[in-house]
């Protein structure tokens, strides 16, 4: 079987080849300067960043010979639903990411029942991407408590890994992996990310504002890295004095991160303003209305649902009907309009 890589990427295009072994008759191409030497190929695989503008007009150049290749697969660095589209746009037959398995591209490329175990590799990659996004997170609340920088670049790469993954698999997915894994603080971190990267894909939100959504439901809460543990996580009611306390982390982390290079204002806004309400109830400045940014009224929608429903110790899991209710209950705090939007994704996503 004839079958032609090409990637923007000499290592790419060694991976593929490793991958493909000797199963399959392989040529590469850097897409570079892409020409198709042959119309006689059983398969065409192009490993590629959609994101890069020189990605799409390279397939563009190429893409009347793409036609005539019976099967096109795409490997993309992240399978995002815009990506997707955008793949199957340029011509694609099937989509998948550069981590995919000897075993799945095989599969797609001989058109040949994958091995029972793909289940299993797929779902033991979100457990590593959730495990590397909690490292990350502790990591950024120990720079935080240091008074050290904040990985921002860091922050962005986790937020995109944890919007392909919802993509990908579903909010259901990845709040079982999360709960199944993951304790206390850090859960709930990784919970609000994922339902906001859900949140941001039901509203269909473009790449770019699902990066920025992604970015601040990563940074919302740096500011409980100078809030004790046995505060965060205590099992019960606060006391008066540990909720005074616990409001402190917005402003907290406002300060930590107001001079970083590379936080926008509006990722400030989000991490210092997710706990006010339309009605003016809410903390550190009382905002009420139209002083609350849209995508700040976004993530305190997924940050109150993701505290409802974590799993801890002490109580049990909070079925996602009853916190939408609870939701639902809050129209004077929170945007009606928001709220029913978010139904799908509470109750069927």
């Amino acid at each position: 079987m004839q079958v032609h890589v090409l990637s923007h990427s000499i290592v790419k295009l060694s991976q593929i080849r490793a991958l493909l072994g000797d199963a399959c008759d392989v040529t590469t191409e850097l897409l570079n300067n892409p020409r198709m030497r042959s119309l006689r190929y059983d398969a065409v695989i192009a490993a590629i960043d959609i994101r890069r503008p020189e990605s799409i007009v390279a397939l563009k150049e190429i893409s009347d010979d793409l036609t005539c290749v019976p099967k096109r697969i795409f490997l993309l660095d992240q399978r995002s639903r815009l990506a997707m589209v955008q793949s199957y746009a340029l011509g694609a037959t099937s989509v998948l990411t550069t981590h995919v398995n000897r075993a799945t591209l095989l599969a797609e490329v001989l058109g040949r029942p994958a091995r029972e175990s793909e289940p299993a590799e797929h779902a033991a990659e979100g457990v590593r991407i959730a495990a590397a996004a909690a490292e990350y997170i502790a990591s950024m609340f120990s720079a935080a408590m240091r008074g050290l920088p904040i990985d921002v670049q860091g922050a962005a790469d986790v937020g995109c890994a944890i919007v392909d993954r919802v993509a990908e698999d579903g909010l259901s997915a990845w709040l079982d992996t999360v709960r199944a894994h993951h304790e206390g603080t850090y859960q709930h971190c990784l919970l609000v990310a994922g339902v906001s990267a859900d949140f941001g894909l039901n509203l269909k939100f473009g790449a770019q504002d699902m990066e920025r959504l992604g970015f601040a439901a990563m940074l919302h809460d740096i500011g409980k890295a100078n809030i004790p543990l046995t505060v965060l996580d205590k099992p019960g009611r606060l006391n008066e004095e540990e909720r005074k306390l616990i409001e402190t982390h917005p402003v907290i982390g406002f300060d930590a991160l107001e001079k970083s290079p590379g936080i926008s204002n509006e990722i400030l806004d989000v991490v210092r303003h997710h706990h006010e309400y339309l009605d003016g109830s809410g903390y550190p400045d009382g905002l009420c209305g139209e002083s609350i940014s849209d995508l700040t009224r976004i993530v305190t929608i997924s940050d109150i649902f993701a505290a409802l429903i974590e799993r801890r110790s002490y109580k049990p899991t909070m079925p996602r009907e009853k916190a939408f209710e609870i939701l639902r209950s809050m129209h004077e705090k929170l945007e009606i309009p928001l709220v029913s939007a978010f139904r799908k994704v509470a109750l069927s996503r």
